[in-house]
């Protein structure tokens, strides 16, 4: 059996008659039993990737194939071995969690006694089974996200495709999220996952692809890519706000070429080249009279290598998802 477990040549869909281009000739390949992240901004094209190898669109130009089926030639067969939660919960309110399960496996042709085990097997393993019988629409947040990765397991999928599934998520969900995510990993289930949020894809993938316009513009494993951008960052947050500006003045004078300090309001950050910066900038701070709270030195995080090979932030928003939408209606 092959190791490869998804691949994409050259895939280009558009919308409006052409005149949006929401994937303009990706290429990706994820290895089996493995989380693959796909990573970009909204409007970025990840969900339009999504729905490409979940055969919901077809594309105008490349290939994709999923386990080793195109999807275009043998649509049935991919349906057949995936699973797809998307980036809102898509379970009915209007009944209980335990029916939606039983009601997702009857759809798929199981009998109702396998189906019955089925759901409440998922229930168990997702932490629901004290909510079993209650309406979805009382669940919490986190709960309706649960039940709908559990959903889209009913059926023992092979791949599992996951579009920005933490997106509303409180912390403590998206932690729970991610170790179910985990787990499902080890028992060999090989996972897609979209995001915008980059710790997310740090956590959680082997491997990522980032995409902005349609385009790849970086891939590898999240270690590689931020040792393509390099250097380290530094940070420091001013005891008193009012020395906000000042502390940026100074972290300016060790920036790397072509680098500029950027806040949030309280904290500095600036990528610097050389760890032995850390003790002049401590110096240059106390020449100054300025006291810190906080100073750190560390490697870059996906979201300043996202920032650095794009020139935005993985957060900012394009016209992209809008206009795809109107388009699709």
């Amino acid at each position: 059996m092959t190791d490869t477990a998804i691949e994409v040549e050259g895939l280009v869909k558009t919308f409006s008659k052409g005149r949006v281009r929401a994937l303009d000739g990706i290429d990706m390949v994820a290895r089996r039993g493995t989380v693959f992240g796909l990573l970009g901004p909204n409007g970025a094209g990840k969900t339009t990737a999504i729905r490409v190898l979940a055969t919901l669109l077809r594309p105008d130009a490349g290939r994709a194939s999923v386990g080793g089926w195109d999807v275009e030639r043998h649509p049935e067969k991919v349906r057949g071995i995936i699973g797809l939660t998307g980036q809102f919960a898509a379970v009915d309110e209007l009944l209980s969690g335990s029916e939606n399960l039983l009601m997702i496996g009857r759809l798929l042709g199981l009998p109702a006694r396998e189906a019955r085990a089925r759901a409440t097997e998922l229930l168990d393993a997702f932490e629901l089974a004290d909510a079993a019988g209650a309406y979805v629409k009382t669940y919490s947040g986190g709960m309706r996200r649960r039940l709908d990765l559990a959903a889209s397991l009913v059926g023992r999928p092979r791949f599992l495709y996951l579009d920005e599934p933490t997106t509303g998520l409180d912390p403590r969900s998206r932690l729970e999220l991610w170790a179910m995510i985990r787990s499902l990993v080890a028992d060999g289930t090989t996972v897609l996952l979209t995001t915008q949020y980059l710790e997310e894809a740090d956590r959680l993938a082997d491997e990522v692809v980032v995409i902005d316009h349609g385009h790849v513009i970086a891939a590898g494993t999240p270690t590689q890519l931020k040792t393509r951008v390099g250097g380290h960052v530094l940070q420091a947050q001013p005891a008193d706000p009012a020395d906000v500006p000042a502390t940026e003045r100074v972290l300016a004078e060790f920036a790397e070429a072509g680098e500029s300090p950027y806040t949030d309001g309280q904290l500095v950050t600036v990528r610097i080249a050389e760890r032995t910066d850390l003790g002049r900038v401590v110096r240059r701070l106390d020449e100054e009279g300025i006291a810190v709270d906080d100073l750190s030195l560390r490697r870059p995080s996906l979201d300043e290598v996202f920032l650095a090979i794009t020139g935005h932030l993985a957060e900012e928003r394009t016209g992209l998802d809008e206009e795809s939408e109107r388009s699709r209606r």
